[in-house]
């Protein structure tokens, strides 16, 4: 009883062994062409060529017997698309990362009786990388503010521990009860949410259900402040009264007062108040949430609350307060470990924002 052959292509090294057509080179398969026109038996030069008498058989019917070769048939659908198409597509993109697929689509086939679907322009995308991101927020810095920071940044760059851990750190930040500010989407390359070109500029506003100030430093976390109303610079500085100045007084002499460079931390009231209780203050580069760490004590916050539900502003600040009190040292530790790599990343970066 004959078996029947199975339809598998054997890879061997060069011993002897029975191979398949896809292993035979260019030269190999005109050789087996000239063979045959010569006279020779497809069984010879089955063995001549380490093949089967069928891949022979095969090789001979696809050419019809010449010795140039046809590009194999494609099965399936044909490709929609040719390659110019697809570079122009990706083109688009890449000039225009928030263009979405129905405008890159619009814009390529302009001028196409038959257009490709949204889908196949997304499938071109992702075939070369380019996946549909939420894009990075990120403060729109200026050329002379990124100077700035390289230069902080170098100036920064060998603290030690010790030296961060005489700073208290500080800042405010708006927490919604519902909803979102918005989710916005962009086409990037992997590995480039960071990149400037694809980073979304924000502006600070104010606004929001509950508005606190806080600050930290290396040696535990300090004051959580709920803000009513507008805070402007006279309720800036009873802050700084009130809050701020008996925790700095706390962590002992040498120690140093951070906030960034907001109108109603730089008003001249609150410049004068600082003067006059000698607060030590450490010169800050402007547009820099990235080196500042209690922005991911923030973020920490933020997904502390997430699944707690506020009926109002008082409870929703009830329980900021409490899980305020609960983020561990270990958290703190690791933010003012990374400030050597954070000043690391602004130097590399060029003063451009970094992912931190």
């Amino acid at each position: 009883m004959k078996l029947a052959v199975k339809k598998f292509v054997y890879r061997f090294s060069d011993m002897g062994k029975i191979i398949g057509a896809k292993d035979l080179s260019d030269n190999a398969k005109k050789s087996i062409v000239v063979g045959r026109q010569s006279g020779l038996t497809m069984k010879t030069l089955a063995g001549m060529f380490n093949v089967t008498e069928s891949c022979i058989s095969k090789l001979l019917k696809s050419c019809n017997g010449k010795v140039g070769f046809p590009v194999r048939r494609r099965t399936g659908r044909p490709r929609i698309t040719n390659r110019m198409e697809d570079r122009n597509i990706l083109m688009t993109s890449r000039n225009n990362p928030r263009l979405p697929a129905p405008a890159i689509r619009r814009e390529v086939f302009v001028n196409s009786p038959s257009p490709p679907s949204v889908a196949t322009v997304k499938r071109r995308l992702n075939a070369a990388g380019i996946m549909g991101r939420r894009p990075a927020k990120k403060p729109l810095i200026t050329k002379k503010n990124r100077a700035a920071r390289v230069k902080w940044a170098k100036d920064h760059l060998n603290w030690t521990r010790q030296d961060w851990n005489k700073v208290l750190w500080s800042d405010e930040s708006k927490f919604l009860l519902f909803g979102s500010d918005g989710i916005q989407w962009i086409r990037r390359p992997v590995g480039s949410r960071y990149n400037p070109k694809y980073q979304l500029p924000t502006v600070k506003h104010g606004g929001g259900s509950c508005i606190v100030w806080g600050a930290f430093s290396g040696t535990g976390m300090g004051p959580l402040h709920r803000v009513k109303g507008i805070m402007n610079q006279h309720v800036y500085k009873d802050i700084l009264q009130n809050q701020m100045l008996p925790h700095l007084k706390s962590m002992g002499r040498g120690s140093i007062y951070q906030h960034d460079n907001d109108p109603k931390h730089t008003a001249l009231l609150v410049k004068d108040w600082l003067k006059s209780r000698r607060v030590n203050v450490i010169e800050w580069p402007s547009q820099s949430p990235d080196l500042n760490p209690i922005e991911h004590l923030w973020e920490e916050l933020e997904r502390r609350c997430k699944n707690k539900r506020a009926k109002n502003s008082d409870e929703k600040f009830a329980q900021l307060q409490y899980e305020w009190s609960q983020i561990p040292m270990s958290s703190i530790d690791t933010l003012i470990g990374s400030m050597r790599r954070r000043c690391q990343a602004v130097i590399d970066a060029k003063g451009f924002a970094t992912k931190y």
